[in-house]
């Protein structure tokens, strides 16, 4: 059984990337590294991600009043959790990134929120309020399709290079 520790813990990281994932299209951007047709696929994934962040926020607040779990520590943990992302990917681009490791670093994160998402899914039963284990699951499938759509750029544009 999940403790309230992890739960606030996996939802911090979970809300972190989110934040992250779209501070990355946005730096991917303005650095020139995405293409304007990727742009018009990962806008409306930056799009539903910036809904998803909302929608964990007000979770925080609701199950900060119905299960006690504590939003500060829960917000700490994001803006700690986005900050890695950021270092990850200045990492992973390196000195003279390309179109390319542009794609494939943002297929890196989708996973990432794949992975959380799932791990949230499967201790969200541990709160009371069970639509909040309905958003995650909904969250989880659209973060499926972010990484299904990474994946289908990234291919592309490595066929077409």
């Amino acid at each position: 059984m999940a403790d309230k520790e992890m739960i606030e813990e996996k939802i911090g990281e979970a809300l972190g990337l989110e934040k992250a994932a779209q501070k990355g299209v946005e730096e991917l951007e303005s650095r020139g590294l995405l293409k304007p047709e990727h742009m018009k696929k990962l806008g409306k994934m930056k799009e539903e991600a910036s809904k998803q962040e909302q929608q964990m926020e007000e979770w925080v607040q609701q199950l900060a009043e119905s299960d006690g779990l504590d939003s500060e520590k829960i917000e700490s943990t994001a803006e700690e959790t986005a900050e890695k992302v950021s270092k990850i990917m200045e990492t992973y681009l390196g000195e003279d990134p390309d179109t390319q490791e542009a794609l494939e670093f943002l297929c890196l994160a989708e996973g990432g929120e794949v992975t959380h998402y799932e791990v949230l899914a499967s201790i969200a039963k541990e709160v009371s309020n069970k639509k909040f284990g309905t958003t995650v699951r909904t969250i989880l499938k659209e973060e499926q399709g972010h990484l299904q759509l990474c994946t289908k750029l990234a291919k592309t544009n490595a066929a077409t290079e």
